[in-house]
């Protein structure tokens, strides 16, 4: 029913109906004012009134169980979509048609020439550098080769400018390897096909080549490194590789410290060493619960001992001790758990000696809880396959001779050179460390041509000899002056512009000439206001004595990898203005790009449902939060 009021009646109505929603005020109202009012009202409104019954208002029970099915059907028709979107795409994968076709290559490439000291054949080319156009633009390019498949080598294949070089890896193995979570590994926390990457697909982001071999020798002045590889037939073929640039990152071996019976020992480097010990550890096990097996024998082999209270020992040590505590009484005897015992022999004063003393004497804590044996100032004289030899200090600081029987003994007691290594150090004067390779700032080998050679992660050392380049340091005041640098005299300002040199040269140092002014009043030993050569070389043999060597971590590496990396990408751009200038002399790396300066981002360790966390100067350590903590940071900084 419509009502339309066109009549004084209706009028009248709407004047009341204005009267009444006009709200009662304390004061009189005058007619004038409430015109405007009226004057808003419709004089005409329409209004349909609907003869259908209202809907009828279903309970909470009901809504709640519509809404449920409601929803879940969304979901089941989302996830099928999801579903059978899989499957297309699977079937997409599949061809039946034949994928190859014939690829051209090159001549040289399947008859190498011959030559280099040893006259063996010389890859030049290789069978794949004409598989694609990328790859034969890039057949031309600079040779980078690049030895090793581990953090440095994968950083800097990250960070690498894909158009720059003909890229080149060798390694014996073929898969980048997560190395901090490695003990994890030995006793199934993880599995080890999660610590892998395929190496050779991360060569091919650099459009780059993989050979799976080991260098042998390098010919400095030849540009040629000796490569061996086996064949199928068993057989070691050896040829060259040569190289523009050569960045050897082939990383290191257990140190023996020339203790016997190592053969006796297991190490944790590798995919295969923590298979091994796995197996090792599962062998044991068994044995152990034989009904043959004595009770002399049980205690032997379930007494395991791991030299070398580092990270890698203690975070083995730890997560063996979890498998043991948490795992053995599900599977195996419990007498086994009580007859278990596991031994950590350390030749400093404390556990994990490199991290703050208070995260050292935590981890010993833990582990006095957790009732694993911690030696301290002990040394292993010789590993047998029964017992293990070692001399300890007692408490009068005389040295005796003990035995410890076991049937498993890990060797974990810092690193030394590989045999590649030290061929390249017999072939060089200068190379007279022990331990690694040394290289300068710009990470380039000492004693090779300049800026042929790098050297990065553990099989390297930066050497700090700041005192050595001081004539350098001084060369631009002396030429001033017209003196000979050893005759020179600085003052203040001029020892402020030398400071500045030895930073750029090398930032290590930065930490240690922060008060310059104290410094040059410290050495001016006459007072006279001006430092001669000798005692400006005092001064700097100080701070050479401050100066330790980077860590053998990986993250030292990876931060070098990544150095190296930009420091290329640098060179390769500045190629083409170099050549058109004639310039290919003097210190490139230096002209393009910085010294390596290294970050430390802290040291982290687990030590069983605990975890300890020592960044420059701040310690942290606590339970299982802390080793959620742990796992993140390192998953984190996987370059995979």
């Amino acid at each position: 029913m419509s009502v339309c009021p066109g009549s004084a009646t209706s009028s009248r109505n709407h004047l009341i109906a204005a009267a009444a929603i006009v709200p009662r005020l304390p004061y009189p109202i005058s007619s004038s004012r409430l015109v405007p009012t009226l004057n808003r009202i419709p004089t005409c409104s329409s209004r349909s009134i609907s003869t259908k019954p209202l809907p009828v208002q279903r309970g909470p029970a009901f809504r709640f169980f519509y809404r449920l099915f409601a929803y879940s059907g969304g979901f089941i028709l989302v996830v099928g979509g999801l579903v059978v979107a899989f499957f297309i795409y699977d079937a997409t994968t599949y061809r039946e048609d034949l994928t190859y076709t014939d690829i051209p290559v090159s001549t040289e490439a399947l008859y190498p020439r011959r030559g280099g000291p040893k006259n063996l054949p010389i890859a030049d080319v290789l069978v794949d550098d004409d598989d694609s156009e990328e790859n034969t633009r890039q057949k031309h390019k600079p040779k980078l080769v690049v030895l090793g498949s581990g953090w440095g080598s994968v950083a800097l294949l990250k960070l690498l400018n894909p158009e720059q070089y003909h890229v080149t890896v060798v390694s014996p193995v073929n898969y980048f390897l997560f190395t901090p979570m490695l003990p994890s590994a030995t006793v199934g926390t993880l599995e080890l096909r999660s610590l892998v990457e395929p190496i050779r697909r991360i060569v091919q982001r650099v459009k780059g080549h993989f050979l799976r071999a080991e260098a042998v020798e390098v010919e400095l002045a030849e540009r040629l490194l000796e490569v061996c590889q086996t064949d199928a037939k068993g057989e070691k073929k050896h040829f060259y590789l040569p190289y523009d640039k050569l960045v050897v990152g082939v990383g290191s071996t257990s140190n023996p410290h020339g203790v016997k019976g190592l053969e006796n020992c297991h190490f944790l480097k590798t995919v295969e060493d923590a298979r091994g010990i796995r197996n090792a550890i599962l062998q044991n096990l068994e044995a152990a619960c034989l009904p043959t097996t004595s009770d002399e024998e049980r205690r032997r082999l379930l007494s395991f001992v791991v030299s070398g209270g580092g990270p890698t020992g203690v975070e083995f040590a730890a997560e063996l001790f979890d498998l043991l505590n948490e795992d053995l009484g599900r599977s195996f005897p419990k007498i086994l758990r009580n007859e278990v015992s596991v031994h950590v022999i350390q030749s400093r004063g404390h556990i994990l000696n490199t991290y703050d003393e208070a995260l050292s004497k935590y981890a010993e804590a833990k582990f006095a809880h957790d009732q694993v044996e911690v030696l301290t100032n002990s040394r292993v004289k010789e590993v047998l396959p029964d017992k293990i030899l070692f001399s300890q200090k007692d408490e009068k600081g005389e040295t005796v001779t003990k035995e410890l029987p076991h049937n498993f003994c890990l060797w974990s007691t810092g690193v030394s050179q590989t045999d590649f290594c030290k061929r390249i150090a017999d072939k060089i004067e200068v190379q007279t460390n022990r331990h690694a390779l040394e290289t300068d700032t710009h990470l380039r080998l000492n004693g090779a041509p300049l800026g042929s050679v790098y050297c990065i992660g553990d099989c390297s050392t930066v050497q700090n000899n700041v005192a050595d380049h001081l004539i350098q340091f001084l060369r631009g005041i002396s030429y001033e002056k017209g003196k000979d640098p050893e005759t020179v005299e600085i003052t203040f300002a001029e020892w402020r512009n030398v400071a500045q040199r030895v930073k750029k040269r090398f930032p290590q140092a930065a930490d240690h000439l922060r008060r310059l002014d104290k410094l040059f009043e410290q050495y001016d030993k006459d007072k006279s206001g001006k430092l001669d050569f000798g005692e400006l070389h005092e001064l700097l043999l100080q701070i050479d004595s401050k100066l330790t060597s980077l860590p053998a971590t990986a993250q030292r590496a990876h931060q070098q990898g990544q150095y190296l990396a930009r420091k290329f990408n640098k060179l390769a751009q500045a190629a083409p203005g170099m050549a058109a200038n004639e310039i290919d002399y003097g210190d490139m790396d230096d002209a393009v790009y910085k010294a390596f300066e290294y970050h430390h981002m802290g040291s982290l360790a687990y030590v069983g449902n605990a975890a300890i966390f020592d960044f420059n100067g701040m310690s942290f350590s606590g339970g299982l939060l802390a080793v959620y903590l742990w796992r993140s940071i390192y998953f984190a900084q996987s370059p995979i």
